[in-house]
Order: C-alpha cells, then structure tokens, then sequence
C-alpha cells in the first residue's frame, strides 16, 4: 500500500464533539496533512516519521489550509473526515513522506512510530494520536 490519497477540498470535522484549535503555520499546510509544533518557532509544520523524532510528535491534523505565518484550523482529538478512501479498522500513522498519513502497515525500518487513529468508517478517521517515539526495528 502507500499514503492514503487526501482530497484537500473534501477534509473536514466528522463530529461536533470533535476538538479543534487554531494554530500558525511555519510553513504551507494542506488539509489533512498531519502537523507537529516547533520547539524553535512555536508553529506547526508537517510531520515526518523518518526524519527526526521531533518531527513525529504529531499534536493534529489541519482541517483547513495556510500558507507560512497564516492560521489553520486542527482536530486534535474526536472525528475528520479526511476525504480519502479508509479501511475500516485499520490504524492510520504518520508516514515517511512529509505531511502524508500511511495505514500502519506500511511503516519501515526506522520510521517513527506515531499512531492518528483508527478508520471507523471508510471515510472516517477516529482521532486518537499517540506519540510512541519508538523506531520500528
């Protein structure tokens, strides 16, 4: 498999208990793209599962877009719709390749092990992030 295949204009929240928060972006972000904070800056950049560890302690994932400096909107917790075909069920991560989101399965070697949820639908990804910072052997 690869990264799920997001289509932008399709992302949004999939539930009014769903927990956002606007954030500053430090560089574009697209919807759907999952995001960490910048110890240096304080703004959100997208995330990475093989860089650094850093680079995976994912606090959300943008339900709108910015360009560098601007706000976006970010689920943290509860549902989204992250407009890309799900497999109900399976756990969704960070994947190796910048602001992209994999089914855990399709972690390598090294990867950061950064959990986003489970897909309760086909459509749906239940927002439940856990940061392992452990590597996958």
């Amino acid at each position: 498999m690869a990264d799920i295949s997001i289509t932008a204009a399709n992302v949004g929240i999939g539930s009014a208990t769903t927990v956002t928060q606007v954030v500053q972006a430090g560089e574009s972000v697209t919807q759907g793209q999952p995001v960490y904070r910048s110890t240096s800056t304080g703004k959100y950049l997208r995330a990475d599962a093989n860089d650094t560890a850093a680079k995976a302690i994912v606090e959300g994932i943008a339900v709108t877009a910015a360009s560098t400096d601007g706000y976006f909107l970010m689920v943290s917790d509860g549902q989204i719709n992250l407009g890309a075909t799900l497999a109900k069920g399976t756990a969704y991560v960070v994947s190796a390749t910048v602001g992209g989101i994999a089914p855990i399965a399709d972690l390598t070697t090294n990867d950061y092990v950064t959990i986003l949820g489970v897909a309760s639908s086909t459509s749906i990804l239940d927002v439940y992030i856990t940061v392992t910072g452990i590597q996958k052997a």
